[in-house]
Order: C-alpha cells, then structure tokens, then sequence
C-alpha cells in the first residue's frame, strides 16, 4: 500500500516511516524545504518538498496513495514564525482532508493527542476539531490519542529528554508540579513508549475494524511527575532534590513571562498538566498483541547516549 506521512521527518514520524517500510508499504514524505537531512530513509520513500498549507505539494504528495497519516502537531506557538496551532494542528488537517478527497485517497489516520475538548485550550480545541471535521469527512477515519510518547528521539525532541535537559541534568534541585497537597494532588501521567504507538497505527492501518474508532493509548503505569523525573534521574545515574511547586504558582508566573520563548512551559500546557493525561493500557496491548513498553531505566537508556 501506498502511505503518506504528513508530518514524517520528525519524532513520531520516523518511526510510522520504519514500522511502514518494514511491512512492505511504500512511503510518500511530505518534506519542508531545508527539511531533506532529516530524511531516514530517503533512497526508499517518495519525497514531495512543500508545505501543509500549500494545495499543490499536498496534491503531489497524496497522488497515487491508498491511504495518509496526519501526524503534525506543536506542543508551543512560535507566531514569527507562523506556527500556530491553528494553521498546524486543524489548518493543515483541513487541508490534507480536501486534497485526499480531491485525489481519490480514502483512508485517514489522524494523530490526535489524550484530553483533547471543546472548551479546553487552544491546543486541545483544535485537536478536537481537527477530529470533529476528520469524521465528518466521508474518509474512512481512525484517531489516536496517545499520553505523552518517550523514546530515542533521534536527535529531535521528546518528552523525557525535555525532562532531563531541563530538570534532570541542571545542578539544582527539580521542579516536582502538583496540584496540592499529598499524593492526591499529584500530576499524573501514562507514558507510552514511541514503537508502541507506531505499531498501533500500521495495526490500525491494516485493520477495517478500526476505522470509525478513537483509540486513546497509554502505557502500562499511572506515573506521578516526581515518580517520571526519578526514574529518569535513575537512568542517567544522577541524584534528586525535588522541590514541590503547585501548579497555581507557576501559572501565576507564566501569566507574565510565558510569551518569553525561554521560558520553560505556557499557561496552557499548566492547565493540561492539572487535568492529567492518563490512559488503559489495555487499549494498546489490545491492538499491538503485547504488553506496552515500561518508562523504566532500560527503556530510557537512550537517554544516557
């Protein structure tokens, strides 16, 4: 089968490449310009250098393909550069929609992320609508909504080794975010391990059962923040203090310096870390035929490299 990967040179995106090659799919990258060195597998897949707001490139890229992944998505705006999560995460779904209608492609999988909503924050809104518009497309749909995803990022950026560069790895005691007092307050989280998800796509990929279907994964653990920077700590061989923050606090900073690039997390990503992001792990088990992969020391020892 014939796949585009919108959103493929990056994290997530390298390893539906791998897990889609070594099935015996052929690949068609859509690739921004000066993006190419990104490019794992670049002498077996199809490369189309444009943009997700370009009609053309889109077209380009979905010619000929039986089905597309729709993986784009930001975790912060960077509005000078015209990356918000409006023209990312629904601007560029509408578009990828339209030219797969236009082109004659079908089938859809859409990243999609754990406690999208409407109302909820920018971020989640139009992760939610992108949804929404995906369904109501005539294609034949299936959405994830992963936890936070960890694995070797490749050179990119994932979340434990967001963690571990800024709150690990500095000579200062780390940051432990909870929402009050106790373990009842605590932020809490399912990390699922990065080949996992891609292995859930290409199930769902491969599967007309899973079409029309919202699948939310997580790993096998409901892990506190203090309990993911410990175990990432462990991993690195490295010592902790932790300092406990309340959410409240944070938030009462980021009210005024969160639009400083340099500062560490938004108001937004404070109200998602509140609500929590938990998951089944049954989900994931139940579609990739094994238990889901452990954020414990030897799964995170890429992060020793």
């Amino acid at each position: 089968m014939q796949v585009a990967i919108i959103g493929g040179t990056g994290f997530v995106g390298s390893y539906l490449t791998d897990k889609l090659l070594a099935a015996g799919h052929s690949v068609s990258l859509l690739v921004r310009a000066g993006s190419e060195r990104k490019l794992r597998h670049a002498a077996e897949v199809r490369t189309v250098i444009g943009d997700i707001a370009d009609g053309d490139s889109m077209h380009r890229v979905l010619e000929g393909c039986a089905a597309v992944i729709y993986n784009v998505g930001i975790l912060r705006e960077a509005k000078w550069k015209g990356l918000t999560f409006e023209s990312t995460q629904y601007d560029g779904l509408v578009n990828t929609v339209n030219a797969a209608l236009d082109v004659g492609v079908s089938r859809l999988i859409l990243m999609s992320a754990n406690g999208v909503r409407i109302p909820g924050t920018q971020y989640q809104e139009t992760k939610c609508r992108a949804e929404n518009f995906a369904f109501e497309s005539g294609l034949k749909v299936t959405v994830f909504r992963p936890s936070v995803i960890f694995g070797d990022p490749r050179g990119t950026m994932e979340f434990a080794t967001q963690l571990f560069a800024q709150m690990v790895r500095p000579p200062i005691p780390a940051i432990n975010f909870v929402r009050g007092g106790g373990k009842a307050g605590a932020v809490v989280m399912s990390p699922v391990q990065v080949e996992d998800v891609a292995d859930a796509f290409l199930v769902a990929l491969e599967n007309d059962e899973c079409i029309g279907k919202t699948y939310v994964l997580g790993g096998p653990e409901v892990l506190s923040w203090k309990e993911m920077l410990s175990r990432i700590a462990k991993a690195t061989g490295r010592n902790k203090w932790f300092v406990p923050m309340p959410i409240g606090v944070m938030r009462l900073a980021a009210t005024l310096l969160d639009w400083l690039p340099l500062f560490p997390v938004t108001r937004d990503q404070l109200s998602m870390l509140e609500q929590g992001n938990v998951a089944d792990p049954a989900v994931v088990q139940s579609l990739i035929g094994r238990a889901p992969g452990a954020f414990n020391a030897g799964n995170l020892a890429y992060l020793g490299n």
